[in-house]
């Protein structure tokens, strides 16, 4: 049964019976007004998938009607009905924005056929917006986790800069997300609609790095047996991503440097220059100004690409994020591999707070991941964990006497946050900076371990 829902407004109460009978014969859910006054009313309570309205009504011609709900709900197609002496207002309401009009007496095959062209329109609409939200839920910021400050300076830049025409240099530690960042910052630009094209500049020997960027024509190389388009062609009209940008070879730099200075590309073997329209976003892991000193890097392809530079803090700069991405990399690892977990143990998140990084996100998602798939119960704890994540964190065996490792670490971690809160007076601020920790930290492990005031 169609769960459509249509609403009739029309003055005539003959037209509206009549309308509403064929539409309910094909199983349309139909609500009816007796003029435009209702009929917004209705609007306002209810949602509706298309409306029916006369164009001379005594309160409010359809045509004012049109014009307002345009206002209220663009996207709800209308059909007008007219009588014969009024195409030329007709003609005007489909300008305004009416999805077609019908002449009274009302053909019965043609309103079904009409009304099934416009609610196929509004479900592909429909289904398109779905898809961009996605997209856009997918690479906005709501797929990058983080509440720290050091990572809402990078989200408050990528909005800044994302609709601009700026050249972005992102710059960080490997597995910090830079990725990531340039898809958000692609999709929240007006070039949304457009490509997002990675070309991984490490992963391609030099001598095919030029012609995977700008193209070839056929036979321009031994082993060019057709045309190849290259990224930045591929990419026009939307963002081309050089990711680890440092790996690039001087000669192909100084192709590099000329395509972003000029707006075109040649071909390897080709004769004629392309126009293209590309937004570049660079990413490295190098410091590309130390490379420049080295002679390793072009000076001024440096300065070029690093018109607005976003700096991408590694994990260890953003510690109090590492419960949020535990969270995150949980739902979606057991989803994936259908596993029964839904926490992680205070021990194993103490383990996981107190470690370095040096692999940053990308090294915390593959440790989640692997101790996910260890899981058979509900939380993950110490024992999913790798031996070499959980070693450095374990007391000597003359160190335990009777003790489990969890009371050793919580002990351990209580005697320590006393020292801190006994030499700052108890001013957690400075507490928190000598465990070189954040106050929030600070704040969850006192709770954590149930430190009171008396102990302090």
């Amino acid at each position: 049964m169609s769960q459509f829902k249509i609403l009739i407004i029309d003055d005539e109460d003959p037209i509206r019976r009549s309308l509403r009978f064929v539409l309910e014969r094909s199983e349309y859910k139909v609500q009816t007004a007796d003029c435009a006054e209702i009929g917004l009313q209705k609007l306002n309570d209810d949602n509706f998938d298309l409306v029916i309205s006369d164009l001379m009504m005594p309160d409010m011609n359809g045509l004012d009607l049109l014009i307002k709900l345009q206002q209220l709900q663009p996207d709800l197609p209308v059909v007008i009905i007219t009588g014969q002496g009024s195409i030329r207002d007709a003609v005007t309401a489909i300008q305004a924005g009416a999805f077609d009009y019908l002449t009274k007496p009302v053909d019965k095959n043609q309103l079904l056929s009409v009304i099934r062209g416009a609610l196929r329109e509004k479900s592909l609409k429909d289904e398109v917006d779905q898809l961009r939200a996605e997209v856009n839920k997918r690479y906005g910021f709501e797929n990058i986790i983080g509440g720290t400050p050091p990572i809402q300076r990078c989200f408050d830049l990528v909005e800044a800069v994302a609709d601009s025409t700026a050249l972005v240099l992102l710059t960080g530690p490997t597995g910090t997300g830079k990725e990531l960042l340039a898809r958000a910052l692609h999709y929240r630009s007006s070039r949304r609609n457009g490509p997002f094209v990675v070309v991984n500049c490490a992963a391609l020997p030099q001598t095919l790095l030029e012609s995977e960027l700008f193209g070839h024509e056929k036979g321009s190389f031994t082993g060019a047996i057709r045309r190849h388009i290259g990224r930045f062609e591929l990419a026009n009209k939307g963002s081309l991503l050089l990711d680890e940008i440092g790996e690039i070879d001087l000669k192909t730099q100084v192709k590099l440097l000329r395509v972003l200075q000029s707006g075109e590309i040649t071909r390897l073997g080709g004769q004629n220059t392309i126009r293209i329209d590309t937004r570049v976003v660079a990413a490295t892991n190098k410091n590309l100004k130390q490379m420049v000193k080295e002679g390793r890097f072009r000076k001024d392809l440096y300065y070029r690409l690093n018109v607005f530079n976003i700096q991408v803090p590694p994990l260890s700069e953003r510690k109090d994020d590492i419960p949020l991405l535990i969270d995150h990399f949980i739902r979606k690892y057991a989803t994936k591999h259908n596993r029964p977990a839904q926490s992680i143990s205070p021990q194993a998140l103490d383990v996981l707070m107190q470690k370095d990084w040096p692999g940053n996100i990308r090294e915390l998602e593959h440790m989640i991941e692997r101790a996910i798939i260890l899981c058979t119960s509900s939380q993950i704890n110490t024992t999913h964990l790798p031996v070499e994540a959980v070693q450095p964190f374990e007391p000597k065996p003359e160190q335990m006497g009777q003790h489990s490792l969890p009371e050793i670490l919580a002990n351990v971690e209580r005697k320590l946050i006393m020292d801190a809160l006994k030499n700052n007076q108890g001013v957690q601020a400075r507490a928190a900076k000598a465990l070189s920790i954040s106050r929030a930290n600070l704040n969850y492990r006192i709770k954590k371990l149930s430190i009171t005031w008396s102990e302090k």
